[in-house]
């Protein structure tokens, strides 16, 4: 089961898309466990996670996260912001789990 953490700024905003993606989960029957943190708690996670996805305000620590994580063999990418501001949850999950959208 693949572990898949989002952080934002302060955890909220990325709540909405943990809800989303875990129902395109559900339909697609998919087994994963997603979660939402805060950037500042992220720590907790580090060594429960295999697929860290930043919300766009913070895809500024893209570059800090891949260099930290990457060798930890944490997969850490940015989420579209197209696709986190439609909420569009299916297609997040796919991109993080890289399968290509139907």
């Amino acid at each position: 089961m693949k572990k898949i953490t989002l952080i934002c700024a302060a955890g909220m905003s990325t709540s909405l898309m943990v809800t989303k993606m875990k129902e395109a989960a559900k339909k697609l029957g998919m087994e994963v466990e997603i979660r939402a943190t805060s950037e500042s708690k992220f720590k907790q996670y580090e060594n429960d996670t295999d697929i860290l996805l930043l919300g766009p305000q913070v895809g500024f620590l893209l570059n800090k996260y891949k260099q930290t994580y990457e060798p930890k063999g944490i997969k850490v990418e940015v989420i579209d912001s197209i696709d986190y501001g439609m909420m569009n949850g299916e297609k997040v999950l796919k991109n993080a789990l890289g399968i290509q959208s139907m």
